[in-house]
Parts: structure tokens; C-alpha cells; sequence
């Protein structure tokens, strides 16, 4: 015979849960905001290939955050803030590893290959 668990039952009471309509809102910005960008590409984008590829990045970094709040659940009441924090730890961790790969690289490139 097995024991019951409160834990268990104290800990699925406390997991947010979505509605369908939340769910579906979610979905629609998903869909919304990587149709814009695949037409924007599609149709030739704008004259700077720099600015075409900033508002691709901004559509993806907004798509980061429907994401994270209509699906994960994140916001700063979610277990006490803790989640939150750790995602903006990690946040910090992944900026610092991406900006520093990128000096380097450009570094080796600017200093070790003079004749190209």
C-alpha cells in the first residue's frame, strides 16, 4: 500500500497554470511575430542589410518574452521572485559569454590575419 504524498499535491497547486485563451493569445503573437520577419526577409528587406537584421533580432527578442510569459509562466511573482532571478542571472551569464566570444573573435580576426 502506498503512502500518500502531500507534498506532491501542495506542489501542483502552486505551478501557475495558463488558460486557453491565454494559451491561444500566445500563440497568435508566436505566429504574428515570426510572420513579420519572414516577410520582411521575403520581400528583400530594407536597403541596409544591418537595420533588416536589427528588426529581425528585436522581432525575435520580443517573441523571447511572449514566450516566456504566456507559455513558462515568468513573472516576478512566480515562487517569490526566485525564478526571475535566476532567469536574469542567466541572462547576465549568456550577454557576457555572447559579447565576449564576439571580442575575441573579432580581435584574432583584426590582429592575426593582417594580410587579408
Amino acid at each position: 500500500m502506498s503512502t500518500p504524498q502531500p507534498h506532491s499535491e501542495d506542489h501542483a497547486a502552486e505551478m501557475p497554470h495558463g488558460t486557453r485563451r491565454s494559451y491561444m493569445t500566445g500563440f497568435v503573437l508566436a505566429v504574428i511575430l515570426t510572420f513579420i520577419p519572414f516577410a520582411l526577409v521575403m520581400a528583400g528587406g530594407f536597403a541596409s542589410a544591418r537595420l533588416t537584421a536589427f528588426v529581425v533580432l528585436a522581432f525575435a527578442i520580443i517573441q523571447i518574452v511572449v514566450h516566456m510569459i504566456y507559455f513558462l509562466h515568468m513573472n516576478l511573482k512566480s515562487e517569490g521572485g526566485w525564478r526571475f532571478i535566476s532567469l536574469v542571472f542567466t541572462m547576465i551569464v549568456l550577454i557576457i559569454a555572447l559579447v565576449g566570444t564576439m571580442w575575441v573573435m573579432h580581435n584574432m580576426n583584426t590582429y592575426m590575419m593582417p594580410g587579408m
